[in-house]
Order: structure tokens, then sequence, then C-alpha cells
């Protein structure tokens, strides 16, 4: 009987350790593919190299940024279009996409595949908030030096 008990033992105790090594074995994977994820979310590079090809695309009125995202991918401008899908809705082109029809390149970056299908008009407004706001920082800290020296 005690052998019995042992052998019992042993393989309770096998299975526990197998169980919890998989456990790991999926937590590392899982956080691997996550990292990886993110990472290629803020640093993706373009399709090819420069020169590139050019596509035609056409952005319809009815095309959420799914159907946009999957027309690049299928077009061979993006590699993923649930990648690109995330990276249109945290960036500042979400919303400011218009219908029309677009000569977009392979060696485009996803932002810059974005900002290819933005109004102009809308760019360079944008732009010229960021340089307001950046020029109007620079003055406050030149302002604040100034009366640090004074004192």
């Amino acid at each position: 009987m005690n052998i019995n008990r042992a052998l019992f033992t042993f393989i309770k105790i096998a299975f526990s350790v197998m169980v919890v090594l998989l456990i790991v074995y999926g937590a590392v994977n899982l956080c691997r593919v996550g990292y990886d994820y993110g990472y290629r979310l803020f640093t993706e590079p373009a399709v090819d190299e420069a020169p590139g090809v050019d596509m035609m695309v056409q952005v319809k009125a009815d095309m959420s940024a799914s159907d946009i995202a999957r027309t690049l991918e299928e077009k061979g401008l993006v590699r993923d279009s649930s990648l690109f899908y995330i990276q249109m809705k945290l960036s500042s082109f979400d919303k400011k996409i218009k219908p029309g029809v677009y000569t977009l390149n392979t060696s485009m970056k996803p932002k810059e595949l974005m900002a290819a299908m933005v109004p102009r008009e809308e760019t360079e407004s944008t732009e010229d908030t960021e340089n307001t706001k950046k020029a109007a920082e620079d003055e406050t800290e030149d302002t604040q030096d100034a009366k640090e020296e004074g004192a």
C-alpha cells in the first residue's frame, strides 16, 4: 500500500509541476507577443524601401477605420491591418481622413500614409497649432530665464 500511495503522490506532484510549467510558458509567450506588438505599434517601418511602388487607394465616405486598414493591407501598403487600425485610432489623424482617391507608396510609414489621406489644410492647421504651442512654451522659458538672471 505504501508503494501505491508514494506513486500517487509522485504523479500528483509531477502533474502539478507540469501545469505550473505550462502556465509559465504561456505567460512568457503572451508577454513576448504583447511586447512585440506594442513595439511595432510605435516603430512599424514601411513595407518596402524607397522608392517603393505607388498605389491608388480610394477611400469612400462610408468606410470605417477598419475598412481603410483592410484596404491598405490588401494593396500591400501595410503588413497588418489590425495594427494599422490601432495606430490610426491612437493618432491625431483619427476621424480626419476624408473620402477621395489617394496615391500612396509602399515606402511610406503608417503615419505618412495617414497624413497623406488627410486634406492639406487640416494637416497644416495641426502643424500650425503645434508650432504655436512650441513657440509659446519657448517664450515662457525665455521669460523665466530673463527673470532669474535679473533677480
